[in-house]
């Protein structure tokens, strides 16, 4: 018996659904973005969204030989073509270099919980996938510099161990100790997430025509900044400066190259991400006050991410994943 004569599982269905929702969203922000991206930037986003078209070419081929409905996901009917660009002077690498981030998290835990053998190499692959591009366009924005790297640190000559718990407490009125490496990696990538995401939500926000829509993601456009702000103050008590970049910017553009349905579901999907990345920064800190700011920020985000979902629902937006079947009403 090959791999192929065993059905796929829940969990890989749900695995295959995700990813064609996420591939379908790129394509279609990756098809403004080739619109107006510069020669050097083309072939980035050429590679990229070639590989997302392959990869959605194999997953619906693998939904009909199981006879599973193929998912709306995303189409033409969510882009606007030949409008002026949205985002400004290297943003569609920005934006590439965070979705990166975003499909190499997705696609490892996806590996993880795969069991068939063809559904578990395709993960492989496409991990690998975007560990390569990421690699590339970090090199790419590094050369352009506008991407900024975490802080430089003296190397240790000694290795020591935690001898008091005065290390993990920190008081109203005394000093806190200098963060530690794992902690300033944690809260940079945070950073440099936001910055992008918060140029995302401003450059939606001048462009949605719902009004609940453009209400909610200047709410996110707030809430980026916040984190932004108060988790530089981190960096800033222990003498680091928070990455920024001059580049990247929303434009003045108020024509909808996306529809809202799209923009809703990207915000959507950045909003989980960043869930993921508060849970890992807390739970990696041997800080106090770095664990408690974090969940209080996983709290903001989760409602954020809570009103989301009901505008999502409200306006037919939120595609249903495949169910697993009722047995109560298929026994009545």
């Amino acid at each position: 018996m090959t791999s192929r004569d065993v059905p796929i599982t829940s969990s890989e269905l749900a695995n295959l659904w995700m990813t064609y929702q996420e591939k379908t969203m790129i394509l279609r922000m990756l098809e403004h973005f080739l619109e107006h991206a510069d020669s050097e930037a083309k072939q980035l986003l050429q590679n990229h969204y070639e590989s997302a078209g392959k990869a959605i070419d194999i997953i619906t081929e693998i939904f009909k030989q199981e006879g599973a409905a193929i998912p709306v996901g995303f189409t033409a009917n969510d882009i606007n073509k030949g409008v002026p660009k949205l985002f400004d002077f290297l943003y569609d690498i920005m934006y590439l270099h965070m979705m990166t981030k975003v499909e190499m998290s997705l696609f490892s835990l996806f590996c993880g919980i795969s069991y068939r053998s063809d559904i578990n190499d395709l993960f492989i692959s496409w991990t690998a996938e975007s560990q390569a591009l990421n690699n590339e366009v970090t090199q790419f924005l590094l050369e352009k510099g506008v991407l900024v790297r975490p802080a430089f640190v003296s190397m240790p000559k000694e290795v020591h161990f935690v001898q008091e718990n005065h290390y993990r407490k920190f008081g109203l009125f005394g000093e806190k100790r200098s963060l530690n490496t794992i902690e300033v990696s944690l809260i940079h990538h945070a950073i440099e997430t936001n910055l992008v995401g918060m140029q995302l939500m401003i450059g939606f926000a001048q462009v949605a025509e719902n009004k609940d829509v453009q209400q909610y993601l200047v709410k996110g456009m707030k809430l980026s900044k916040k984190i932004e702000v108060d988790l530089g103050e981190f960096l800033r008590h222990s003498y680091i400066e928070p990455p920024a970049t001059h580049a990247g910017k929303a434009t003045s553009s108020q024509i909808a190259p996306f529809s809202d349905k799209l923009m809703m579901y990207n915000t959507s999907l950045l909003t989980s991400f960043g869930l993921g990345t508060n849970a890992i920064g807390g739970a990696f800190s041997l800080r106090n006050d770095l664990p408690a700011k974090m969940s209080l920020l996983a709290k903001e985000i989760f409602t954020f991410a809570q009103e989301g979902g009901k505008i999502l629902i409200k306006n037919g937006w939120m595609e249903e994943p495949p169910q697993m079947e009722d047995r109560n009403q298929l026994t009545q």
